[in-house]
């Protein structure tokens, strides 16, 4: 049985109670939310805080607001109400399917919006046991000096695995980040970096409290994920594009964000789909492209090399869906791409 280290448990009651004490116990803090990925890390020792800041008691952080300007989003807002959510189901689709997909319906009980944007980079060399860690020597992550993916590396190769984060991206959402010493507000994409093991942008000491989404008139949006099995696993891949077309059809703006592949979200150029119609060149085109772009690497499930080839399919199922094809027997079926 794996057991949890000790811990000072914090339980604040107000967002700037919350600050203050993350101001003043420094790194040795983790902010608690739902703790479905925390918890689990602490038990393998990947992470030992000596204070964990819970924020299940803060109230403006699980509020949903939907205005004319948008939707804002308070991190501690649970998946499943996210994936449930009529007016999220209906304006930013991409979102309430991401949300679906991810974990059980247990979890998404109790997993937050917050926790997974959050969500700590994954490797198979990481995610291990302590003992299983140390047997190998450990790896750059945690405790040794060496990327066992790539030995050469002098960087962290680990996976950013988040499901709401590319969905979010391609939605054009912004976040709310808190701190003691004020706030600050930055584009999603910003608060990713490609490295696995200093993945975020948020200081330690920085809640991030709310999530804006802007209104999506005339936008139409879509996740789509590739798993081993049909529930509760990470991404192998996740495919988050959204279009905004004219009333004949022709593409006036277009966002298409790919997880799993990187050690961040990683955003594909969509420019040379702007003026076009969604055909089947247009869509092979910028398929082709997303396939080019995407990294993924061996230290995740099922073989790398073709990780990389069916990028190209699933940004195919994701366009034709948006263009108006029904592809619910396909999202039934995607595990025969499962080799």
């Amino acid at each position: 049985m794996m057991r949890l280290p000790w811990f000072d448990y914090r339980a604040p009651a107000t967002l700037a109670e919350a600050a203050r004490i993350l101001a003043g116990e420094g790194a040795s803090a983790a902010i608690l939310a739902g703790g479905t990925d925390l918890l689990a890390n602490m038990k393998r020792r990947q992470q030992t805080p000596r204070t964990l800041v819970a924020l299940r008691r803060i109230a403006e952080l699980r509020e949903l607001g939907v205005d004319a300007n948008g939707v804002r989003l308070g991190s501690a807002v649970t998946l499943a109400r996210l994936a449930t959510d009529a007016a999220i189901r209906t304006d930013h689709c991409a979102l309430a399917q991401a949300a679906a997909q991810v974990a059980t319906p247990h979890l998404r009980a109790m997993g937050t919006l917050g926790g997974n944007l959050c969500l700590d980079t994954r490797c198979s060399y990481y995610n291990q046991t302590e003992e299983w860690r140390r047997a190998i020597g450990y790896c750059m992550k945690r405790d040794g000096e060496t990327c066992w993916v790539a030995t050469a590396s002098r960087r962290c190769l680990a996976v950013s695995s988040t499901d709401t984060a590319p969905a979010l991206i391609a939605l054009g959402a912004r976040v709310r980040l808190v701190s003691r010493e004020g706030e600050r507000e930055i584009a999603l994409a910003e608060l990713y970096r490609n490295d696995g093991i200093d993945y975020l942008t948020r200081r330690p000491d920085e809640i991030l409290a709310e999530v804006w989404l802007p209104r999506c008139m005339g936008w139409k949006s879509t996740y789509w994920k590739l798993r081993r099995r049909g529930s509760f696993d990470f991404p192998l891949l996740g495919v988050a594009a959204a279009v905004r077309t004219a009333a004949d059809g022709t593409v006036l703006d277009a966002r298409l964000v790919l997880g799993a592949v990187s050690s961040h979200p990683l955003g594909v150029d969509t420019a040379a789909l702007v003026g076009r119609r969604l055909d089947d060149d247009a869509i092979a085109e910028l398929a082709e492209r997303a396939e080019s772009r995407a990294k993924p690497m061996d230290n995740a499930d099922m073989e790398y090399r073709w990780r990389k080839e069916v990028v190209a399919d699933f940004v195919g199922f994701a366009l034709r869906e948006l263009r108006g094809e029904d592809l619910r027997a396909e999202r039934l079926r995607y595990a025969r791409y499962l080799p």
